[in-house]
């Protein structure tokens, strides 16, 4: 039995290194926050809003629908997500649902891991230039990978948006703080971020999370959007970087867009050069119902 020892320990390990990689605080990321190092937090419109910050849903006015697709190459992750997010009422919100199923190789032997979440998100302005937000996420998860059990519970995010000028917002948000089931997919954790917009077509944003549990560590991101406008559409252009110091892992980031009045489709990708070689690609593809101006501090004050 001794020769088998070694072999244990490096499965172990192994098993260890993947578990560090997989939860949901990354999987339920889309392709516009992945493309600019994940740096959103202060301006999280939309779908953003659910797996980052949840009060910034009030900072623009339309109805979208929202569908994507994602790969990730270091354990053949499928990522889906489908939402439908109102801010053009009183209360914004979002009700949202979305799929993880990943298949890690160790030794040869394939595993299976998958998260099924579903909830909703709701925001409202405290006071002018305060917005607070909340999540609540029904979720279920199950694995074979050992050391992994299977759990379903329901999570709480909080979030606030603080708009200092017209040009520069700040954000902060908790994810997970409340379980009603431990899960280490769901870690809980905290984040920041700041987003400047110096001039209407080009955005800079930076963003931080640290994880308060499980492996812990931080992540720190940034990146810029640059908007071509053309005669009946615009191009968004993205990039970014990230390093995470609790996996002491690099990445370069960056995505590319086609957006119209009726309709968007965004490209994201992140590779990691340094600690690793894993790439993550995600598409979404937006439809738009009413959309009206986005409100400008005067107007959040009324």
């Amino acid at each position: 039995m001794r020769p088998l020892v070694p072999g244990i320990v490096a499965v172990t390990c192994a098993l260890g290194i993947t578990h560090a990689r997989a939860d949901h605080l990354d999987d339920q990321l889309g392709p516009r926050e992945i493309a600019v190092g994940e740096a959103m937090r202060a301006g999280a419109i939309g779908a953003i809003a659910i797996g980052l910050n949840p009060s910034g849903l009030p900072l623009n006015r339309e109805l979208v629908f929202e569908g994507g697709y994602g790969y990730r190459t270091s354990d053949s992750a499928s990522l889906v997500s489908v939402s439908a997010c109102d801010s053009t009422n009183a209360a914004p919100g979002c009700f949202f649902y979305s799929y993880a199923g990943s298949h890690p190789d160790l030794g040869g032997m394939e595993l299976s891991r998958s998260t099924h979440v579903g909830g909703m998100a709701l925001s409202r302005m405290l006071v002018p230039r305060v917005l607070l937000g909340g999540t609540v996420k029904y979720f279920r998860t199950s694995s074979d990978v050992p050391g992994e059990e299977d759990a379903k519970g329901f999570t709480f995010d909080l979030g606030a948006t603080v708009r200092l000028t017209e040009r520069i917002n700040l954000g902060v948000s908790g994810q997970n703080l409340w379980s009603t089931e431990e899960s280490a997919q769901f870690p809980r954790a905290i984040g920041g971020g700041v987003l400047a917009r110096p001039i209407p077509m080009f955005t800079l944003s930076f963003d931080s999370r640290w994880k308060t549990e499980g492996d812990g560590g931080a992540r720190f991101g940034g990146g810029a959007e640059y908007f071509i406008r053309l005669r009946d559409m615009g191009i968004p252009l993205r990039a970014g970087a990230l390093h995470d110091n609790g996996l002491d892992a690099t990445y370069v980031t960056g995505g590319i867009g086609i957006a119209t009045m009726r309709f968007t489709i965004d490209v994201g990708a992140r590779h990691e050069i340094r600690g690793g070689d894993e790439t993550v690609i995600l598409a979404s593809m937006r439809l738009f119902g009413p959309r009206l101006a986005a409100p400008s501090l005067g107007a959040l004050g009324e």
